[in-house]
This record gives structure tokens, C-alpha cells and sequence, in this order.
């Protein structure tokens, strides 16, 4: 294969990159990597790709210019970096799972999972995977509507702290036995509390706000519900996003009314199908722990609401990080 055939992948050594490494070398058939430093990654670096043997390059207008499309998938500083070098017209694709491309004029937002698969991909050379929680949503909420009708939702969404890299999970992982030895507690990413606690905000000096998360999932899913295929139409819910003391994998407690409640059965029926894993009612619910490293989005504890009638609960599961890598390898399959 030759070398301009390649997908250079910006942050190998970020959770995103090292799923996105896991997930090219093990589909079929494989997608050819190029490892880019990115961050405090040292170029020169021998690693693994698979079971092969990989060096992690620098990151510099030569390797990014000798590849067919780059993963961004380190820091936003990197990807920044690699947005100046590639200019306003690359010669390349770019699919930016950092959002630092997200207010560019040629970007567009995509997830494959949730795309018709009739809808060609465009020619655009920015592509801007969606944020993990609102590709879940989307594809649990176009599924139901495509079956039974929606008339309204609410739902509260449960992050982890790896959204915020291998330095959240690391604060969580710190605080939790600085809590335990009665010591202070480290709090450069959340500014507060995380160990043991829920949050519905961070703190002042925290760096990405809670907000600013949730104004990203809602805007990401507005336009995924608006693409046309089955389930188009479905309401935009009412959404909540709390800040959970897990390390990996997002929770979803969703209520959603409908036009006339078809019943649970229903309901698990016209769930089962493609990226949905159904936990019906004989099965344990679905949990962040369990979707770990698991494709898709998981559903159960699905039961009536006892003082509305036409409502429904749902609980859903996802992979944050196997999410957005797996709609990211789909785009990088389309363009190469």
C-alpha cells in the first residue's frame, strides 16, 4: 500500500488515539495508521500498531501533506497546530474528534451511525465527529420515533471523567485516595469535588466548563435528529448534563411521552435492531462498566411511568470513547 494511502492519526497516545489505534488494527480489513506526536508525545518513540511494530512521528507539514486524511484526536492545542499547518485548503481530509475545527466554515459535523446510508458523504476536507453523547441520543431517540411517535422528552445525561482525557480520569484517580487518606484533593480539571459526589456544575477556575459540554451535546444533536432517513422528525428533548464520579462510559435516564404508549414490548421490539444492543426485561440493565469497549449503545430498564400513562423510562449506556472512534474510522473508511 502506498504512503500516501495512509490515515495519519495526531494524539496515538490519547484515549481517543489509543481507540482509534485498537479499532484500525483490529477491523477488517485493517486501516493504515501513521503515528503523529502530539502534546508531551516525543517523536522518535517506538510503539505497536496492532502487532507490528510503529514509530511516532513528528508532527510537521511533511507527515501530515504525505497522508490520504488526518485523525485529530490529542489536545485541541494539537489539533490547532495541525489546523495552521494544513491551511484553509488542505490537501487532505481532516476528521477532527476535538471540536477544534468545529467553527470552521468548510466543516461539516458527521456520524455515520446515525447518516442514512443512501447519503453520500460530501467532499468536504473538514469532517467534525460528533459528540459521543449525542450520537447515543440520536440513534436511541430517531429508533423509538421511527416505531412510535414522540411527543416530548427529558433527559439526564451521566459523563465520565475521561471525556476529559487520560487528565480527568487521573484527578478522579487521585482524588478518590485523597479523599480516602483524608488529604487535599487535586483540582485542576473540575475545580471541586468529583471523588464520590455528583456535579451539575464545575468550578470557576475549571478549564472546559460543564456548560460548555452540554451546549456542544445539544447543538450536535439537534442537527443529527434533523438528518433525513428513518426517525427524521424526532423532538428535541430537554436535557440535563451532570457530571458522574465514574472514570469511563456515559449513563442516559431518559423519559420520553409519547403520541399513544405502545407498551413495553413494543417498544423492546422496535429497539433491537443495528447499533442498539436491547436489554430486555429478563436481563440485567445495561451499565457503563459492561458497554466498555462494546460497539454502539446499549438500552433496557425500559418501564412505564406510573403517574403519566403515555410515558415511558429508559436507560441507556454507551462507550464514550469506542463511540466516537468507531464513527470516526466509518468516515475515514468513506474518504479513503
Amino acid at each position: 500500500m502506498s504512503l500516501n494511502s495512509t490515515i495519519a492519526l495526531v494524539g496515538s497516545e490519547s484515549l481517543l488515539g489509543r481507540e482509534i489505534r485498537d479499532l484500525a488494527a483490529t477491523s477488517d480489513p485493517p486501516l493504515p495508521l501513521r503515528l503523529i506526536a502530539a502534546d508531551a508525545e516525543q517523536s522518535g518513540t517506538l510503539t505497536r500498531l496492532g502487532d507490528e511494530a510503529a514509530v511516532v512521528e513528528e508532527l510537521d507539514a511533511e507527515t501530515l501533506s504525505s497522508a490520504r486524511a488526518v485523525f485529530l484526536a490529542g489536545s485541541p492545542e494539537s489539533s490547532r497546530k495541525a489546523l495552521d499547518i494544513a491551511g484553509e485548503a488542505p490537501d487532505f481530509s481532516i476528521v477532527d474528534l476535538t471540536y477544534a475545527a468545529e467553527e470552521r466554515p468548510d466543516a461539516r459535523l458527521r456520524a455515520p451511525m446515525v447518516e442514512s446510508e443512501e447519503e453520500p458523504p460530501e467532499s468536504s476536507a473538514v469532517h467534525v465527529v460528533a459528540h459521543p453523547a449525542a450520537i447515543a441520543l440520536a440513534l436511541f431517540l430517531r429508533r423509538v420515533q421511527f416505531h412510535d411517535p414522540i411527543r416530548r422528552s427529558v433527559i439526564q445525561i451521566f459523563a465520565p471523567a475521561s471525556e476529559h482525557g487520560v487528565k480527568g480520569v487521573e484527578e478522579l484517580q487521585q482524588q478518590t485516595v485523597s479523599l480516602l487518606s483524608f488529604k487535599s484533593l487535586p483540582q485542576a480539571i473540575f475545580d471541586a469535588q468529583i471523588g464520590f459526589t455528583m456535579l451539575a456544575k464545575y468550578g470557576v477556575e475549571a478549564p472546559a466548563p460543564l456548560e460548555e459540554s452540554e451546549l456542544r451535546i445539544e447543538r450536535h444533536l439537534a442537527s443529527l435528529l434533523g438528518l433525513p432517513g428513518e426517525g427524521e422528525g424526532a423532538p428535541m428533548p430537554s436535557l440535563r448534563l451532570i457530571q458522574a464520579p465514574v472514570f469511563h462510559g456515559y449513563s442516559f435516564s431518559a423519559w420520553v411521552e409519547f403520541e399513544e404508549n405502545p407498551g413495553v414490548e413494543a417498544l423492546e421490539n422496535g429497539l433491537a435492531f443495528g447499533a442498539i444492543d436491547l436489554r430486555s426485561g429478563e436481563l440485567d440493565p445495561p451499565n457503563n462498566v459492561g458497554q466498555a469497549g462494546q460497539n454502539g449503545i446499549s438500552v433496557g430498564a425500559i418501564a412505564p411511568d406510573r403517574n403519566e400513562p403515555e410515558a415511558c423510562w429508559f436507560w441507556l449506556a454507551a462507550d464514550n470513547l469506542r463511540l466516537a472512534a468507531e464513527n470516526a474510522v466509518m468516515v475515514a473508511r468513506q474518504l479513503v
